[in-house]
């Protein structure tokens, strides 16, 4: 196998377990939702990040999808644990 072809296979399986590690958050979310508090500041700093590497994947001169499509997530998920814990 080609370098190339190799990279690329990790780049989306990358992708694909970055997506699940954020939408991980739904359980964490449902403990706070039901009086059980998690950390707040965790899934802030979390929303923080990707947030900048949405931006970054975005606005740079030449678009990065994948990263923007791994961080997205981690946007919507830990800004909304991060505010339902508190």
């Amino acid at each position: 196998m080609k370098k190339e072809k190799f990279f690329g296979y990790v780049g989306w399986v990358g992708m694909c377990t970055s997506v699940l590690m954020y939408v991980f958050y739904f359980p964490q979310i449902q403990d706070n939702l039901n009086g059980n508090k998690g950390s707040f500041i965790q899934p802030f700093m979390a929303g923080i990040n990707c947030t900048l590497w949405v931006c970054y994947g975005l606005f740079k001169e030449k678009r990065d999808l994948p990263l923007v499509l791994a961080n997205s997530p981690g946007v919507i998920f830990g800004f909304f644990a991060a505010f339902t814990a508190l």
